[in-house]
């Protein structure tokens, strides 16, 4: 099985870092993962100068093959390959991930000036979406979010968007 963590176009080190420390590593490999791939962003982080060119750095740890790089044009391939996604609390990362039916951890970033990470993730957790976690959390949230049926995203209805966008501009 196939995990993947993702901190989108921002600088999020903490959650890069601890996504490679041990402890989260053999929480993913008692969970039957295989494989991580990290898309870190800016992050800093133990061997950030190698990937730092734009290129990958692949290594093994704690019984997990893990892969590390930047940016890619697109996330949607490696939302695809992966069973379980653990990400920053973006709004756009969420929605696409949960639209895919993966089974979602969201680690918002608590250094952020605004709490809206934190509160979009409370929200679709008690919805029964997805799973929120701290970094700090995190080996724990990947053994929980086995032992939970999360509730399926629903699929996006443009006509409801429609009819709010028309109430809110005054046409109905």
């Amino acid at each position: 099985m196939r995990a993947f963590v993702t901190v989108g176009s921002t600088k999020f080190d903490d959650l890069v870092q601890h996504s490679l420390k041990e402890e989260v590593l053999l929480s993913l490999r008692n969970e039957g993962y295989t494989n991580l791939a990290v898309q870190c962003g800016n992050s800093s982080f133990e061997f950030a100068s190698v990937v730092a060119d734009g290129g990958e750095h692949a290594l093994e740890r704690a019984g997990v093959s893990v892969e590390v790089w930047k940016f890619k044009p697109s996330l949607e391939e490696e939302f695809d390959k992966a069973d379980l996604v653990i990400s920053h609390a973006g709004a756009g990362t969420i929605l696409d991930v949960l639209r895919k039916g993966k089974r979602l951890i969201v680690v918002p970033n608590e250094t952020l000036l605004d709490n809206h990470q934190s509160e979009l993730a409370v929200a679709l957790e008690e919805k029964g979406h997805l799973k929120s976690s701290t970094v700090t959390g995190l080996a724990q949230t990947i053994e929980d979010v086995h032992k939970v049926n999360l509730t399926p995203f629903p699929p996006f209805d443009g006509h409801k968007f429609a009819g709010i966008l028309d109430e809110t501009m005054g046409f109905l």
